[in-house]
């Protein structure tokens, strides 16, 4: 047996930086909130798509190396910047202040890019394709800024499909993953933005009188964010970890991080946003019905973010995947409901994962699913048991 790797933990600046994004996700949900179209929907995914894609970036970049001398942590206070920028810009970025999300995009892209050309000179040579491509996707963003429909919404298509595209262009296997503090790491942004979700909740109560429906709407609707924590956070968020640190070959590895915790996690997030969504605009209906729309964001958040997490279980090889996706499917039969009546959907979707998380946690399930690691920072060797 080879000598463990030295733990490598999140740092509080990386958690700094996250809280900075989630503020992204806060804003998405208010502007969602405000006009709930499928237009507006379909702005929030494209928005959600090109900021996750950097962020992502970002934690890359941190796993790579640690933001530990001044420059460093002069340049991630720029990228920061940048993304605190974006989210104020988020309710005007399809109008407005298009341009200023752009910019703002570039910029970073453009400190993202120079951090990681101080990186070891393999993943620096992997970035000589990635990087420019990257920049190239927020030069898109950025004319779509400034540019009128229909081409404004064909920019910023191009951009995530051009990054996504990126990846499989330059060499992947360049990057070095330390498992434990990659999944950590995103682990902290999942639970941060259900925390957010629920601050996002409470200010839809400004104003409300506090009755009984009102009341019964927040312990619902924090039930629901319990479960979506209890899904990711009941072992298969540590058990993931271990997968990541076992899988030896540097390609197989790499693309195993960017699909199981970049693209799987993107639903997660997403539904993150809708649900609270959905709850939020509860408030003023707990005692009669939703409007359509209104109740499938509560149904179909929820669904979303279970869907995210099946694809997580599913890239990971781990099971829970059809729990997770008849929990899905549970959840949208549950959009009915809240156009009869808000509280009743309320109800069945915390029933829908108790139900769920229940026979997870039968014995047999527990027996099979015993592989968790004790640590997220500790990383395995091929040589130590799995």
């Amino acid at each position: 047996m080879t000598e463990a790797a030295p733990e490598v933990r999140v740092s509080t600046l990386e958690l700094f930086f996250d809280l900075v994004f989630v503020f992204v996700i806060t804003q998405l949900a208010d502007a969602l909130a405000e006009h709930l179209t499928f237009a507006r929907l379909g702005n929030t995914v494209l928005i959600l798509a090109v900021v996750w894609w950097m962020y992502s970036g970002y934690a890359w970049l941190t796993n790579a190396i640690a933001p530990d001398s001044t420059i460093r942590r002069t340049l991630l206070l720029t990228g920061m910047a940048g993304f605190l920028v974006m989210a104020l810009t988020i309710p005007e970025a399809f109008g407005e202040y298009g341009w200023l999300f752009g910019v703002s995009y570039l910029v970073v892209n453009l400190v993202h890019f120079v951090l990681f050309a101080g990186v070891d000179q393999g993943r620096a040579r992997a970035m000589r394709l990635l990087g420019p491509l990257n920049i190239v996707a927020a030069l898109l963003v950025l004319a779509g800024g400034v540019v009128h429909e229909p081409y404004r919404h064909i920019l910023w298509v191009a951009a995530p499909v051009l990054q996504i595209t990126a990846s499989y262009l330059h060499r992947i296997e360049m990057h070095q993953i330390a498992a434990g503090h990659f999944a950590e790491r995103h682990g902290l942004v999942i639970i941060i933005a259900i925390g957010e979700s629920i601050v996002s909740i409470g200010v839809g109560f400004a104003g409300v009188h506090l009755s009984w429906g009102p009341i019964l709407v927040a312990v619902l609707g924090l039930c629901i964010a319990y479960y979506l924590y209890w899904f990711y956070f009941a072992g298969d968020d540590a058990r993931g970890a271990r997968v990541l640190a076992a899988t030896d070959h540097p390609r197989q590895r790499a693309r195993l991080a960017l699909q199981a915790w970049g693209y799987a996690h993107y639903p997660m997030l997403l539904g993150i946003i809708v649900a609270s969504v959905g709850i939020k605009m509860t408030v003023s209906h707990a005692t009669g019905p939703l409007h359509w729309g209104q109740a499938s964001a509560l149904g179909g958040g929820v669904a979303l973010y279970l869907v995210g997490h099946a694809a997580f279980l599913a890239q990971l090889h781990l099971r829970g995947v059809p729990h997770r996706l008849v929990a899905a499917a549970l959840a949208l039969a549950t959009i009915p409901l809240g156009h009869w009546f808000a509280i009743a959907q309320l109800v069945a979707l915390p029933v829908v994962m108790v139900v769920t998380a229940m026979v997870e946690d039968l014995p047999e399930v527990r027996r099979s699913g015993s592989t968790a690691i004790g640590t997220f920072g500790r990383t395995p060797t091929s040589e130590e048991p799995s």
